[in-house]
């Protein structure tokens, strides 16, 4: 697409888009839209900047103006796009749609967690399948237990009553026997050097010593880790063997460098208390669990892509197909509290009165001040499978919320 026929479909996919909702273009549906016409995931970067100044140029029109010019632009952009909601899902099947989202219990869900699982939820909906919510409760150490009960109640609202809860510190004896089947396949290993000394194989791209042992030493070296007199916390831990197909430890990407996929951690957990000494890390719970329970798509931030392609890695290594994958840009809100911590803090201290405080963007705050969940399917919808990260203030988030749950 030259950059002249870009300029006009953008500016008329933007007068849509503003004219659909009161007005207020949004970049990321107006990316959306665009890839439709041929606009290349790779060549986003270098167009943001005009896309953006396009819609920022559109949001200073009234209504009325957005209408008349639009009358001039339509006949430039497809009708394909012309439909409600979220675009195709590529090789869904009916009533075969499974996927997820993965808040961890750290505290109830807020409006960052909403809009992607909405995302997921919907087409989930769409297509028929099963949608779960899988409680990410591995760190023992970031767990705040009345969460457990607020993440199910959140649930039960946003994705009206059709989510099946998964809890991952249940599922543990799944963890051990994928641990153990890797060690076999030897694509894990149990290293026992120090984090700073195996950083230093990573930086200068060397095999760690324990990377070179063989099966029934690294069998040996597990059960080591998991019997209670064995390695202490920190002594050593479970780590995928990058394949040399990737370079191994040479991969161009530091990160993927036999990265971790358990550790010795004996703080108490809240369910399990010390009944596990060996948990398992995000890379190896969620590869585990999405094989499990037989995803066929995952849509996420693109803030783990990286995790994406270590989760990719094992899925390989085990003979399995990974699932089709998108990622979307982030929400960020300049004068939104989401820190669970700072928000738990806050509740400690006097300054918000509970979770479902008005001044929180909570589910349960948004639930008690009469947004329904379509609000939030409409917001989805809008976004798209954009990876264009958007900015909010407070003020404008709620107008726009207020116009989705208006309509509802």
């Amino acid at each position: 697409m030259d950059e002249k026929t870009l300029s006009k479909k953008t500016l008329a996919y933007a007068l849509k888009n503003a004219i659909a909702y009161e007005g207020k273009a949004q970049q990321g549906a107006v990316i959306s839209s665009l890839f439709h016409e041929g606009l290349k995931k790779e060549d986003v970067k270098k167009n943001l900047k005009e896309i953006s100044k396009t819609v920022n140029k559109v949001n200073l029109m009234s209504v009325e103006e957005q209408k008349k010019e639009f009358e001039k632009l339509k006949s430039k952009i497809s009708e394909r796009t012309s439909r409600e909601g979220l675009p195709e899902l590529p090789g869904a099947k009916k009533g075969k749609v499974v996927m997820r989202i993965g808040p961890a219990p750290s505290g109830p869900m807020h409006v960052g967690n909403a809009i992607i699982g909405v995302m997921n939820y919907l087409y989930v909906k769409k297509y028929g399948g099963i949608f779960y919510v899988r409680i990410e409760d591995t760190n023992p150490e970031n767990i705040y237990k009345p969460a457990y009960n607020l993440i199910k109640k959140d649930s039960e609202w946003l994705f009206e009553g059709k989510a099946k809860i998964v809890i991952q510190s249940e599922r543990m004896s799944l963890y051990y026997k994928y641990a153990e089947e890797l060690i076999r396949k030897k694509s894990a290993y149990v290293c026992v050097c120090s984090s700073e000394k195996f950083k230093k194989f990573a930086d200068f791209k060397e095999d760690c010593p324990c990377r070179n042992n063989d099966v029934k030493e690294n069998i040996y070296r597990w059960k080591n880790m998991i019997h209670k007199e064995g390695y202490k916390e920190g002594g050593a831990v479970l780590r995928f063997k990058t394949q040399e197909e990737f370079d191994g430890m040479k991969h161009k990407n530091p990160a993927m460098r036999d990265f971790p996929l358990a550790r010795i951690n004996e703080t108490s957990h809240p369910l399990q208390k010390k009944k596990y000494r060996v948990w398992p890390l995000m890379n190896l719970s969620v590869t585990v669990d999405d094989i499990e329970l037989k995803m066929t798509h995952i849509i996420r931030g693109k803030d783990h892509k990286d995790n994406a392609e270590r989760q990719k890695m094992i899925y390989k290594v085990l003979g399995k197909k990974y699932p089709w994958s998108a990622f979307i840009g982030r929400y960020k809100f300049k004068d939104l509290e989401l820190s669970k911590t700072k928000i738990k803090e806050g509740i400690e201290s006097g300054k918000y009165s509970c979770w479902d405080d008005p001044q929180l963007p909570t589910i349960s705050s948004l639930k008690k001040r009469k947004y329904k969940p379509e609000a939030f399917f409409k917001f989805a919808e809008q976004k798209g499978l954009s990876e264009a990260d958007r900015t909010f203030e407070k003020k404008e988030f709620f107008r726009l919320l207020d116009s989705f749950n208006t309509r509802v």
